[in-house]
């Protein structure tokens, strides 16, 4: 099966040649429906809350269900074992899961660590690493985030020292996603140059059983988990070095972006929730005798969520495929839809807990937990603040 990115044009110039063309092909048509259909029937607010609940924070089955269905090899080459697919297609499935909430650690495992090994890893790297996680059975995760870092994935404290035929490492690295609950950590750390260069780093796969290797685990306020991790004195073997020593910055910066629009992607999809849920809410709840939706006031506002919705949705379109062609927009286009899902998921979020009233921010209501998400998201990867700075620069 190859997914196939469709023929969305990458710029507004297209616009003056052809109509824009913003359909999926049929295959990732098939995929958008296999997961909704996942969602309604197996993925209720109700399982959701107890895989978040439970000691490992989502679900083994559940995760197994992903790899059998194959979602879990969409992003990687045929090569590598996966069905080829692209930004495109990482988009219609993390759009898919923020409308269901999901909490199975797709970001993490395939967005990121895959990432990491699909860009940079050796063939027989991939093998003992990238297939299992396709298939899987491995838990991995990458830990690059450190606590001066401030998001500037550049910012790397956190050393690798040659050590005979391998390497010593020492560090701490913040907020992993699945961090607990992973086999695999891989990291960047540095092997040369000053704190904050480009230059310099290097990317290292560390089994978390390793000696010297000390996890923090805890859940986090969307009810998700990660985890702080300390390397004190970790040994390494050279077989572990992913890619090039020193040129690791350009597979992580490729990873990463990838994680900014796939979570753009997800807050899309729980925006659309939200401002669907609000709706039909206010269609139902009555006061003084008549039904809430018809008070003026609040129809502005409901209107104001769906255009930031509709906003967030198209520049998300034309993002992805602005970061599939490349090219000097790429960047903008990055730190643009960024803070746009930072911007408008906050406006949507409030709007929908404030318009269900005090029922909006209990734990039995999924608009709450919804909105904790959108917060989440709001923050990794660069709050709206940070891209905010980066446009302007």
């Amino acid at each position: 099966m190859k997914f196939k990115k469709t023929s969305l044009p990458s710029t507004c110039s297209d616009c003056s040649d052809r109509a824009m063309n913003f359909s999926l092909n049929e295959v990732q048509s098939m995929l958008a429906d296999s997961i909704e259909k996942f969602i309604a029937n197996d993925y209720d607010f109700e399982t959701r809350q107890e895989h978040a609940a439970s000691k490992l924070g989502y679900s083994r089955e559940t995760w197994r269900t992903f790899a059998d269905l194959g979602w879990t090899a969409v992003p990687f080459s045929e090569d590598d074992g996966g069905f080829g697919g692209g930004p495109v297609d990482m988009m219609v499935i993390m759009e898919r899961f923020g409308r269901g909430m999901v909490v199975e650690p797709y970001l993490a495992n395939v967005v990121l660590a895959g990432g990491i090994l699909q860009y940079a890893a050796s063939d027989a790297q991939k093998q003992e690493w990238l297939r299992p996680i396709i298939a899987g059975e491995l838990q991995a995760t990458l830990a690059f985030a450190e606590p001066q870092g401030r998001y500037e994935i550049a910012n790397i404290a956190t050393v690798a020292r040659a050590n005979g035929n391998g390497w010593m490492i020492n560090g701490v690295k913040s907020y992993v996603l699945n961090g607990g609950n992973s086999d695999l950590l891989i990291i960047p750390a540095r092997t040369a140059g000053e704190q904050t260069h480009q230059s310099g780093i290097s990317l290292f796969a560390i089994a978390a059983d390793s000696d010297g290797v000390s996890i923090r685990d805890y859940e986090t306020v969307d009810g998700q988990r990660a985890a702080e991790i300390s390397f004190n004195d970790v040994a390494v073997g050279s077989n572990k070095l992913i890619g090039d020593v020193d040129h690791g910055h350009a597979a992580l910066q490729q990873a990463v972006t990838d994680a900014t629009i796939a979570v753009c992607a997800e807050a899309v999809g729980i925006m659309r929730v939200l401002t669907d849920k609000t709706i039909e809410y206010s269609k139902n709840r009555s006061q003084f005798g008549v039904p809430i939706g018809s008070f003026q006031a609040l129809q502005h506002r409901m209107v104001e969520m769906y255009t930031a919705c509709e906003q967030s949705h198209s520049l998300l379109l034309w993002a992805v495929m602005t970061l599939a062609d490349g090219g000097d927009d790429a960047s903008r286009a990055l730190h643009s839809i960024k803070y746009q899902v930072g911007t408008a998921g906050k406006l949507v979020g409030e709007e929908a807990v404030q318009i269900h009233g005090g029922m909006g921010v209990t734990w039995e209501l999924d608009v709450a937990h919804y909105f904790k998400r959108l917060t989440a998201i709001g923050q990794i990867f660069g709050n709206t603040d940070w891209h905010l700075d980066k446009l302007a620069t």
